[in-house]
């Protein structure tokens, strides 16, 4: 009976009409039942989670952070990537993962065998994702102890293993309202103590090397001295003396004979003396701008980093031994500077490069990342390749088998949206701004640029043929061109949504299309006019070349449990037409069967992104799935296994 509607969740199905009715925010779709399912169609069926599952297969850098890049026996570098620990073998361009955490990895340190690991999350949205420190062996990757579930304000902000007694305790800074420093035998899973860090910012925290139970902090305008006495942690305030007390002292280290270094955000090293709280020597200017990263090498030198882009070694009074390195200005500056094997260096920079090498040769990068949110995502339909562009504006084409960059390209703005034409020799890019370029994939030449408007155009998508290329824009609009001779002439410009446009889909013919909005709207078009087809129930049978719309009715199902239309950010069909991977706001990369149509789909989850995964897309033979994230500005690779 056409009056009939069966309820789950919240959708109706009208078998008379094959109409799906999904209500999002108290808002009714209608999507329209394909004719070979619409008789047979219930809604209480449920499609089981597909045989396939996703490993994560590679991280490449996002967000940057203090002390988050060491060596490790096994030849590995170890840093982290959004909710993932990297360990990077830079010599067969491989990874092993430690996927424990729940949400963005902030900090870790190294026990005194190298072989342990602890790392210390923030709170995230998700449910689960409390802020904790985790303790794992990085040989198995299997977890050893879990600490501090529930007692964190806000994130584990640094840690530092214990050096004199074998690396018993764990030091762990809280980096919410109170900045706690606590104490911790992590082999027992127990507390011993803790005390107010600071009532400023702390930046790190490290045990005195030579001195048991003693232990530093440091941060905004201050150096603490702890001693760790009687299950208590006594604090004295470090004494600047009569020089000027920095905004920030921004790193430390310990030299070979047990005195304390830092670094401040004056440009200055400042050097205080074993069992003292009081500055005995200053090295003014020793960097134009902050110094960022102090450490000391495996003879006793001293190295330090600054924003002004040069890594600088000092001998053990503190003066120049007259080796310098000036890293090129698109690495950034030196963020975080440790010893690699013999004589090497490796180093994190502030535009998220990994760089490895020594004083007398160049540097050489290890990996490389963005530094602003990763929104634009494509996979060459013919190499293993893919393009990535972020809101730091610039545009990366990498390739696949060995994990770097084959070109980089600067532009002016932001990155929204990207598309590679179907032959892969052409590049859509979609600007914030409201402007958009077509490339030459190969060269990076511009050969074509045009605006919209101001708004930012949010999708691309060259048609199957190739010939038409569809732009849907911030401002409610979808534009049609036309690839000609003298460059790309508008064939139409649709209007009728009443929000942004977020996804688009060509049909398999190259005639028609298909978009979503802000607003959960699904409408339809004609390309060679840009009319509006408003019987959206004579098309239930058309053919889509891709499927990224996530409003539509064979991707119902990759909504959640009162799913109110904001929680999924992306999808994607692959191109065998068996699977359908998502990505949502909390950080959640999700495999589905396809169609997945029912409003009880199951889906195998993977864990990777610490914040909203923004793009997901299958590459050209399905066996990987690539995938981006807004703001913790990382870009993973999944193997389909």
């Amino acid at each position: 009976m056409a009056d009939q509607f069966k309820d789950t969740k919240d959708m109706t199905y009208n078998a008379d009409e094959g109409v799906l009715k999904v209500y999002l925010r108290g808002r009714p779709v209608n999507l329209y039942a394909p004719s070979a399912v619409r008789d047979e169609y219930q809604l209480t069926k449920a499609v089981p989670a597909p045989k396939h599952r996703l490993r994560l297969d590679y991280g490449y850098r996002g967000k940057d952070c203090r002390n988050n890049l060491y060596l490790l026996p096994t030849g590995e570098m170890i840093y982290f990537v959004a909710g993932v620990v990297v360990l990077h073998n830079a010599d067969d361009q491989t990874q092993r993962h430690y996927t424990g955490h729940t949400d963005d990895v902030k900090c870790l340190a190294v026990h005194p065998n190298r072989f342990t690991i602890a790392s210390g999350q923030c709170t995230g949205s998700a449910p689960d994702a409390q802020a904790h420190v985790r303790v794992w062996d990085s040989v198995s990757l299997n977890t050893l102890h879990v600490l501090a579930g529930g007692e964190l304000d806000r994130s584990a902000g640094c840690l530092a293993f214990s050096r004199v007694d074998g690396g018993a305790l764990l030091a762990c800074v809280d980096d919410g309202a109170e900045r706690t420093l606590s104490v911790w035998d992590w082999q027992k899973g127990a507390k011993l103590t803790e005390n107010k860090a600071s009532a400023e910012t702390v930046v790190d925290v490290q045990w005195h090397p030579l001195d048991k139970g003693v232990l530093m902090t440091c941060g905004r305008q201050h150096v603490n001295f702890w001693l760790l006495e009687a299950g208590c942690l006594q604090r004295r305030q470090g004494v600047f003396g009569g020089r000027d007390r920095p905004k920030y002292v921004t790193c430390m280290a310990f030299t070979d004979s047990g005195d304390l270094i830092t670094g401040d955000s004056e440009g200055r090293i400042l050097l205080w003396e074993r069992g003292g709280n009081q500055v005995a020597r200053t090295v003014k200017a020793a960097h134009e701008g902050a110094v960022f990263t102090l450490m000391v090498d495996k003879a006793g030198n001293i190295v330090s980093g600054g924003r002004d882009g040069r890594i600088v070694q000092w001998d053990r009074s503190l003066s120049r031994t007259g080796n310098v390195l000036e890293l090129p200005a698109e690495y950034g500056a030196p963020r975080m500077v440790s010893a690699g094997r013999g004589s090497q260096l490796l180093v994190g920079t502030t535009r998220n490069c990994v760089l490895a090498g020594d004083w007398t040769l160049a540097s050489r990068l290890v990996a490389r990342g963005h530094t602003d949110q990763v929104w634009a995502a494509a996979a060459h339909p013919g190499r293993p390749q893919f393009v990535t562009g972020a809101w730091d504006g610039h545009l990366l084409l990498w390739d696949v088998m060995t994990h770097s960059p084959v070109w980089e390209l600067a532009l002016e703005e932001g990155i929204q949206c990207t598309a590679f034409s179907p032959d892969g020799s052409r590049l859509a890019v979609g600007l914030v701004s409201g402007r958009w370029e077509v490339l030459d994939a190969d060269t990076r030449e511009r050969l074509f640029s045009r605006a919209d408007g101001p708004e930012p155009i949010q999708a691309a998508a060259f048609s199957p043929d190739g010939r038409l290329l569809a732009l849907g824009s911030r401002n409610n609009a979808l534009f049609i061109y036309q690839a000609g001779p003298a460059g790309y002439s508008r064939l139409a410009k649709c209007t009728g949504h009443s929000s942004f446009i977020t996804h688009l889909d060509w049909s398999a013919d190259s005639t028609l299309l298909r978009t979503n909005s802000g607003d959960y709207e699904l409408l339809y078009w004609t390309a060679a006019t840009g009319r509006q087809l408003t019987q959206p129930s004579q098309l239930r049978d058309t053919q889509w070349a891709t499927h990224t719309c996530t409003l539509a009715f064979n991707s119902v199902g990759i909504y959640p449990e009162a799913a109110d239309g904001t929680d999924v950010n992306t999808c994607c069909r692959s191109h065998k037409g068996h699977l359908m991977a998502s990505g949502d706001d909390f950080g959640k990369v999700k495999l589905f069967s396809y169609p997945a149509n029912q409003a009880k789909t199951h889906h195998q989850t993977c864990r990777g992104h610490s914040s909203h995964v923004t793009h997901v897309e299958f590459f050209a033979e399905d066996d990987r799935l690539l995938s981006a994230g807004g703001q913790d500005t990382a870009v993973l690779q999944w193997t389909v296994e």
